[in-house]
């Protein structure tokens, strides 16, 4: 199994570059990456961050990533072409796929477990978890048209994982259509035919966009250092 660590962004929200900001002592991204590193079925990781920090990333990729981070790229303009970068850079593509995000640092080697048991199994898989709020679809006049019922919906996270083939062929496929999508699914979405497994993952597994969340962040880093 591949792994790719989506580390690429200047941070537009956080209004800073936030995968080496300090979270309870270590870069945000040396949480995720430790983690996935400690999955046995994990062989190999690709990193793929700002072209300025790739020192810094191999770096961590010795101090944390158990021998397992074989290349750091340069990531691209969108989240999406730097995990086609990342793709491409693979030196010995696996059957399957993993895609995580580094400013995700709180992934638990039990999601990522299972999110690899379901790709293997239908031949991709996410790690999601329920939507709690009530969703409201509204008009282009900013008035409400109705309301979404949420039995049936789940707010994505990652890790997402998919055959290798598939994963590909869904970026190469969107990058030729000048397609963007929300997330690696969606482009798998595309093609059609596919079956995309939902593994239920944890609120703790939020994605360190604003101010705010990494204040969330520090909390939950304190409650787990301090275990």
């Amino acid at each position: 199994m591949c792994a790719i660590l989506a580390a690429a962004g200047r941070g537009a929200r956080m209004g800073q570059p936030k995968q080496l900001l300090e979270l309870a002592g270590k870069p945000l991204a040396a949480w995720s990456l430790a983690t996935i590193a400690s999955v046995p079925a994990v062989t190999q990781i690709v990193v793929a961050c700002e072209s300025d920090e790739r020192s810094s990333f191999e770096r961590l990729g010795a101090n944390v990533g158990c021998g397992k981070v074989q290349r750091v790229v340069s990531g691209g303009a969108r989240r999406q072409d730097s995990v086609f970068a990342a793709l491409r850079a693979l030196s010995s593509p696996a059957e399957f796929v993993l895609v995580h995000d580094g400013a995700r640092p709180f992934v638990s080697t039990e999601v990522l477990e299972s999110v690899i048991e379901q790709a293997r199994e239908h031949g991709g898989a996410i790690a999601a978890v329920p939507v709690k709020d009530t969703i409201k679809q509204v008009s282009d006049s900013g008035t409400v048209h109705k309301t979404i019922p949420r039995a049936h919906l789940w707010a994505a996270q990652t890790p997402q994982a998919f055959s290798y083939e598939l994963l590909f062929r869904a970026h190469e496929n969107a990058e030729a259509d000048g397609f963007m999508g929300t997330d690696d699914a969606e482009l798998v979405e595309r093609l059609g035919g596919a079956t995309i497994a939902i593994v239920e993952s944890s609120y703790e597994n939020l994605k360190i966009t604003t101010p705010e969340d990494l204040i969330v962040a520090e909390r939950i880093a304190a409650g787990r250092t301090s275990r």
